[in-house]
């Protein structure tokens, strides 16, 4: 709904652009200059002194102007580059300046040979700009400016907006002292202070509303807008320390993120995802009915690992809320450290290393083998199993593989048709199966006395897969020769004490989970899985969801884009068309995808539409969840 009457003033420097143009300006005239950088710095400081109302604006522009040397043919090249800097906001919001543009001023202590020019592309004309203008020498050298412009003294902008006389409610939208001051001046009825490009404190405890970007600008007042709900309205919570690059990439693409080192426990998170919209998490948050059940606003989960067995998918999908993980991100770090661990256990290294730690020295070849040639079983032969099996060969080994599924063999990898024969032939047994309940005890006492005597058995898939109880009596009574276990059935929440009978067994590694705890896998995940979360919060994408029915969606522009989540049940896709077509909405694109519990259509509408159809796409019966995107 337009508001009758309502004036926009816009600041211009770190508010329409992303930069102070003063400062870009001094990068270009500077350039080559060995004191560049020194000079580049006191500008700046003069610039922030000015804009927090330290120093008059007079004395900025003063210092600033002969710091710089610049001339008049250096303003074009200063124009190509702010034309690249137009904050990230207002730039996908075009058409809210174009719509309104009689309504929207820039008033500015910047200068309209520069500001002119770009925010004529956005329908504002120069009589709609007030800024300072330059002086000039007869050869073209910047050597001033207009003193007896208003904008050119301590608290011009109160002067030039009291001397406009607008009409209506005035608002001011900036990031500095001089535009909050209008609001405290009694000239401007509301002052926002625009943080997307900084955050000046004085003007954040000045304003009326924060808006972290334009879309919260536009969402306050109930204006037309590229997104229908600003990002930074999105609240995601990050448990578990997760890589802090999943933070960096989360913020920059403007939602609200929190991170916590540490994991939750069921009571602690159903309090802590009220209101949460996204909750990131690892191995050990468990993700329940009841967490679910307090989750008021949660769309999706992001599992910053392989594994989901701590999520209840189920419920999640009956709740619509998506799921996704990290299923290949950190494939490398587990496939190297299996490696390492089939070349410590075939050269008994980790039993020399225990004894001379112990201060005994032990030099001998006695069960210290090569791995050349020898026989590598992989059980699980999917995207850890496959490259395993390519480093095993360029081993020298020769690699057997057993998998329920018919997978193409790699190389020279030989298929087996059971479990029994892969056992049987392997002097290493390496286990990469998924996290499926049926596969517990996997490889209990009967398959550990199908193993050749002497093997070894390495576990880097899920804990409850083994039955460790078997594997010790195995390794204690010699029919395996050694062992290495990274995952167990119960580990602990958080690190400290951790028992297993295991330990202090010769030639058997342990090692706490770590498989895919490499600096390299953390920050892999760290950008994979916030990218499938983005793509689904902000484009409906649900490729690669492990729970969802999977969409891949056209980018759309110039649309509206209508999400919404229902129980499988015949009829539904007829009742959404029929309230669509009561309310005359246009289809321009509509995708559908279903499971066996859940449908997920997607809309495509290329026209305003009434707000009465949300509500009665809401009522829609057997709804789950329903958004809006554009």
């Amino acid at each position: 709904m337009i508001k009758v009457g309502r004036k926009y003033v816009f600041d211009f420097d770190s508010t329409l652009t992303r930069v102070e143009a003063l400062d870009v300006l001094a990068e270009m005239t500077l350039q080559g200059k060995s004191n560049k950088e020194e000079i580049i710095y006191e500008i700046q400081k003069i610039t922030n002194l000015g804009i927090d109302g330290d120093i008059s604006f007079t004395e900025s522009l003063e210092r600033r102007i002969k710091l710089l040397k610049a001339h008049k043919n250096d303003l074009e090249g200063l124009v190509q580059e702010l034309r690249k800097k137009i904050s990230k906001s207002i730039a996908s919001n075009k058409e809210f300046f174009e719509k309104f543009s009689e309504d929207i001023y820039v008033i500015s202590c910047g200068f309209k040979e520069f500001i002119d020019p770009i925010v004529l592309e956005y329908n504002i004309p120069s009589d709609r700009v007030y800024a300072n203008t330059f002086e000039f020498d007869e050869e073209g050298n910047i050597t001033g400016f207009d003193e007896n412009n208003v904008l050119a003294t301590h608290n011009g902008k109160i002067q030039c907006l009291k001397n406009l006389d607008l009409d209506g409610e005035v608002q001011v939208i900036g990031d500095g002292y001089s535009d909050y001051v209008m609001r405290e001046a009694g000239i401007a009825h509301k002052f926002f202070a625009y943080t997307e490009n900084v955050h000046r404190d004085k003007a954040a405890d000045n304003a009326d509303h924060v808006t972290p970007n334009l879309d919260e600008f536009l969402f306050v007042n109930d204006l037309p807008r590229n997104i229908s709900y600003p990002k930074n309205r999105i609240k995601i919570l990050l448990l578990e320390d997760v890589h802090p690059a999943a933070f960096d990439n989360l913020s920059e693409d403007g939602f609200s993120v929190e991170l916590i080192k540490t994991s939750l426990s069921e009571e602690q998170l159903i309090e802590k995802i009220k209101g949460v919209h996204v909750l990131g998490i690892r191995s050990k948050t468990q993700v329940t009915q009841k967490v679910l059940d307090a989750a008021n606003k949660l769309l999706v989960v992001g599992a910053f690992c392989i594994g989901t067995t701590q999520i209840d998918l189920d419920y999640s999908r009956k709740k619509g809320v998506a799921v996704f993980n990290a299923p290949y991100s950190n494939t490398r770090s587990v496939v190297e450290l299996a490696i390492g661990h089939i070349i410590m256990l075939m050269r008994n290294v980790f039993t020399k290393s225990t004894e001379l730690h112990g201060g005994q020295w032990n030099k001998s070849a006695v069960n210290s083998r090569e791995v050349r040639g020898k026989n590598l079983g992989i059980v699980g032969y999917g995207n850890i199993g496959k490259q395993l099996s390519v480093l095993a060969e360029a081993l020298g080994m020769r690699v057997y593989y057993y998998d329920i599924d018919d997978k193409l063999a790699l190389g020279n990898a030989v298929r087996c048709e059971t479990l029994e024969d892969l056992l049987s032939v392997s002097d290493v047994v390496t286990l990469h199966i998924d996290d499926n309940k049926a596969n517990k005890n996997f490889i209990g006492e009967r398959e550990v006395n199908r193993m050749k005597n002497g093997a070894m058995l390495i576990n880097l898939s899920r804990g409850f897969v083994v039955d460790i109880q078997a594997l010790v009596n195995a390794l204690k009574n010699g029919k395996l020769a050694g062992a290495a276990i990274d995952v167990y059935p119960d580990e602990p929440r958080k690190n400290g004490d951790f028992v297993t009978e295991l330990q202090g067994l010769p030639n058997v590694i342990l090692t706490p989970h770590i498989g895919g705890s490499t600096e390299e896998a953390q920050r892999n995940i760290a950008d994979f899985v916030p990218n499938k979360i983005m793509d689904y919060i902000n484009a409906g994408n649900t490729v690669d969801a492990v729970n969802f029915p999977n969409i891949r969606l056209p980018k759309q522009t110039n649309a509206h884009r209508f999400l919404h989540i229902h129980k499988n049940i015949p009829g539904i896709m007829a009742k959404i068309n029929e309230v669509l077509a009561k309310y005359e909405m246009n289809i321009m694109g509509q995708y559908l995808s279903t499971d066996s519990d859940v449908g997920y259509v997607i809309t495509d509408l290329d026209k305003e539409y009434n707000k009465e159809v949300i509500k009665a796409l809401k009522k829609v019966e057997n709804t789950i969840k329903f958004r809006v995107l554009y």
